[in-house]
C-alpha cells in the first residue's frame, strides 16, 4: 500500500462528494428498516444505513436521519414509537425499493408491497417477513449538523425462531443480513471467523 495519503478536508470539499467518502469508507452499514406511523395514521418504511446500538441497559438503539428529520424520523419523534426490521438478503429489492422519495401521506408498505404484521408491544406496523423486529418507544432525539440521531428504548424484541441457533441466539448465515456500502453496492452475508477475545 502507498506510503502517500489523500488528505481530505470537510472543510475545502463539497459536503455531497465528503458524504461519499464517508459511506464508501465505514463499510459495511447495517440497514435499520424503520417502520413508523404518522400522527395521521399513516403508515411509513424506510431503511436507514446509519443505525447502531447506544446502551444495553436500558437497551437503546438508534438511527439517523441524515438531511433532517425525515417522515421516519418525524413520525417516530411525534408519536413516541417506531419499529426496526432487519433487512435480509430475501428482502433486499424490497428494501431498496421502499427507499424511495415517497409523499408523506403514502404508505410504502402497499406502495412497495411489502407484506406487514401488527407490532406487539408499539401502535404501528413490522415488516411481515423480516425474521428480527426491534420494537422501540422514543428514548431522545438529538440534532446533529444536517441530521437527526433518534434513540429508541426496546421494549420488544421479535425474533422467527427459525434463524435461531442452538444457544438460542440469532445464527448470522440464517438472518442473512445485508448492509450498506459505498455508492449504489450493497453487502451480502459473508463468511465469518470465531476469534477469542483476550483475557
Amino acid at each position: 500500500m502507498s506510503s502517500d495519503r489523500i488528505v481530505h478536508d470537510p472543510a475545502d470539499v463539497d459536503p455531497g462528494r465528503f458524504y461519499q467518502l464517508l459511506t464508501s469508507s465505514i463499510v459495511p452499514r447495517p440497514i435499520a428498516w424503520v417502520s413508523s406511523r404518522s400522527a395521521d395514521g399513516v403508515d411509513n418504511l424506510s431503511p436507514y444505513s446509519f443505525f447502531s446500538v447506544s446502551s444495553t441497559a436500558p437497551p437503546v438503539v438508534q438511527f439517523t436521519s441524515v438531511g433532517g428529520a425525515k417522515d421516519s424520523a418525524r413520525n417516530a419523534i411525534e408519536t413516541g414509537q417506531f419499529v426496526i426490521n432487519i433487512a435480509t438478503q430475501a428482502l433486499m429489492e424490497k428494501a431498496n425499493a421502499s427507499s424511495a422519495g415517497f409523499d408523506r401521506d403514502i404508505d410504502e408498505f402497499v406502495e412497495a408491497d411489502i407484506a406487514s404484521a401488527p407490532a406487539t408491544v408499539v401502535d404501528c406496523l413490522r415488516v411481515r417477513d423480516s425474521p428480527v423486529a426491534i420494537e422501540c418507544k422514543l428514548h431522545r432525539s438529538v440534532e446533529v449538523g444536517n441530521s437527526v440521531v433518534v434513540m429508541g428504548e426496546v421494549v420488544a424484541l421479535t425474533i422467527d425462531p427459525a434463524i435461531l441457533a442452538d444457544d438460542g441466539m440469532p445464527d448470522y448465515a440464517k438472518l442473512a443480513a445485508v448492509s450498506r456500502l459505498g455508492r449504489m453496492e450493497w453487502g451480502l452475508p459473508s463468511s465469518t471467523v470465531d476469534l477469542e477475545r483476550p483475557h
